[in-house]
């Protein structure tokens, strides 16, 4: 498909303060990417399925006491969110966006229609997770942005623990502007139990997601792939910086190598959730090196810089954890709020 079937909105950069610098008085097509962990978008349904319990929790009989009015305001907060995503740069937001701890498609179709984003005519690529929570990731797109292709689910597994069951990593490839994209979406094991001792499980998921990755670029070496979740780990993590091995300054990325953006945000100090007075990084972009640019060729979509999106409003205001993300519960306490999660996103740009 050519470019001209795009709809690309154009501006003007003149640096980044996090990514690569542009040529002033060059015009560039502008596509938004983002990820959001929704924290625990569930309907008001109790679950038939006896293996997936908790999320039961989640109804109006259950210990949140979650029924449709809470449920409409947790879409509407989530879509508020996700309609201003990226916007000073592209208007129309997100063409790609990845989200987590969503219970079933039921929900991201009501996501979807609420007004702040209806207008963007998202589409939907979901499968079914065998995780114990109930919740999987999904993948949203904008057609006059993404042609979609093909789709795939993969299921994470511990060949030590038959009992084990979490998020399977979605893979959605298909063009942007006429070029092969493939974003991965994940959502990794927790540290529950303590981070060294729940280690072993997310080093499981890295090494499920480099072997999707290492599997396309064997097909195409230059493949232009955008992993990105929550991680659970942060940039500087072992599963990421020795199972994939990802880079964190760009001018050290050489061809075959992973490029993480969120090393940088995480250096300076920038988080996307807080726990006991410290600030972690776990929602995270890893690109191939085929999106980054090279002696400022951007002729094809190269990556251009990322950003947390920490908006006031997503922020507590007073009590304990002021400046803490604004939840939508604190234990079975109704908040009102978004997520326990700052969102982020990353702009990929082509000259005009």
């Amino acid at each position: 498909m050519g470019s001209k079937r795009f709809l690309f909105v154009l501006f003007l950069f003149y640096g980044s303060a996090f990514g690569q610098e542009l040529k002033q008085g060059k015009e560039y097509n502008v596509v938004c990417v983002a990820f959001y962990n929704l924290e625990n978008l569930y309907d008001t349904i109790v679950d038939p399925d006896p293996n997936k319990t908790l999320q039961d929790d989640f109804t109006p009989l259950g210990d949140k006491r979650f029924d449709t009015q809470r449920y409409q305001q947790k879409l509407e907060n989530m879509a508020k969110v996700i309609a201003e995503l990226g916007t000073e740069s592209q208007p129309d937001g997100p063409a790609i966006l990845g989200v987590c701890e969503i219970e079933n498609r039921l929900v991201l179709e009501d996501l979807v229609k609420m007004p702040a984003i209806s207008g963007r005519k998202y589409k939907i690529v979901h499968y079914d997770s065998p995780d114990r929570r109930g919740v999987d990731v999904a993948l949203l797109y904008q057609e006059k942005y993404f042609k979609y292709e093909s789709s795939a689910s993969y299921v994470l597994t511990n060949p030590e623990d038959s009992s084990f069951f979490t998020r399977s990593q979605l893979l959605v490839s298909g063009e942007i502007g006429g070029e092969d994209f493939h974003f991965m979406v994940a959502h990794w094991p927790s540290r529950r139990g303590g981070e060294k001792r729940s280690r072993p499980l997310r080093m499981l998921a890295a090494e499920l997601g480099l072997h999707v990755m290492d599997s396309i670029k064997k097909t195409d070496p230059a493949a232009k792939i955008v992993y990105m979740g929550d991680l659970n780990d942060d940039p500087v993590s072992f599963s990421i910086k020795n199972v994939i091995k990802s880079e964190g300054d760009i001018s050290q990325v050489e061809s075959g190598d992973f490029f993480n953006p969120m090393e940088k945000l995480y250096d300076q100090g920038i988080g996307t959730l807080a726990y006991r007075d410290n600030w972690n990084l776990f929602d995270q972009f890893i690109c191939t090196s085929a999106l980054v640019e090279k002696g400022g060729d951007f002729s094809n979509y190269k990556y251009y810089k990322a950003k947390v999106f920490n908006a006031p409003y997503l922020k507590n205001s007073s009590g304990s954890f002021v400046g803490y993300p604004f939840r939508t519960y604190v234990g079975s306490t109704w908040q009102g709020g978004y997520s326990d999660h700052f969102p982020v996103y990353m702009y990929l740009v082509r000259e005009k």
